[in-house]
């Protein structure tokens, strides 16, 4: 446990601590014994508000999907919706680290990471038109294209700081049926530049540029 094997409280001792989405304040650890513990915790200040993004990312190979769990945590969104798109590899949707409730640790730590207690909602497999379906109504969208994509996403422009949904292909991008069908549900195709970027590259890009935009950071 980290408390005891990095940190190496012990009875008496103090520590920082957090309920997850709500308030973080102090623990003091009271007893150990040999399969338990226990401490008190006083919860002394609440989580700010978050910006209001969320992202719609193809399902990605495990290992890429446990870097943006994490990152994209420490650095603050809504919701993460981890979809099946038509180019994607289904298998991913199977991968224990959904089955076994294993990206439950990757949130956890990346919220420790950021000293902050929220945590982002999290979903994973279900289709593209779906995931499109169930978002609310108006605010910004924008869909990450290699190919298409008329604008940079940098000169994408916020319409002041309504809830924003970024959307990203699975690793091979997106089809020509789901580029029209992000059209028609008021998309914006932006890019990143001209090199190619692995995708937990450009999750991380597009959403700094987006905070920065926002004033987050």
């Amino acid at each position: 446990m980290h408390l005891l094997s990095v940190l190496h409280r012990r009875p008496g001792d103090s520590f920082d601590a957090g309920i997850i989405n709500g308030p973080k304040g102090k623990g003091t650890l009271l007893e150990l014994g040999p399969d338990h513990l226990s401490f008190t915790f006083s919860g002394t200040e609440e989580p700010p508000p978050v910006d209001p993004i969320a992202l719609l990312i193809g399902l990605p190979r495990p290992q890429t999907a446990r870097k943006i769990l994490q990152e994209t945590t420490t650095l603050g969104v809504a919701a993460l919706h981890f979809v099946r798109t038509e180019k994607g590899e289904p298998s991913y949707a199977d991968s224990n680290l959904w089955h076994s409730l294993e990206w439950r640790r990757h949130v956890t730590a990346g919220a420790a990471q950021a000293f902050c207690t929220q945590v982002p909602i999290v979903s994973h497999g279900q289709p593209l038109p779906e995931a499109i379906d169930l978002l609310p109504a108006g605010g910004n969208r924008i869909a990450l294209d290699n190919y298409e994509a008329p604008t940079r996403f940098s000169d994408y422009q916020l319409a002041d700081k309504l809830p924003t949904v970024v959307a990203f292909g699975a690793e091979r991008g997106w089809s020509a049926k789901e580029r029209e069908m992000l059209r028609n549900n008021g998309f914006t195709f932006a890019h990143l530049g001209p090199r190619v970027l692995r995708l937990e590259t450009a999750v991380m890009a597009a959403l700094v540029l987006l905070k920065a935009q926002r004033g987050s950071i």
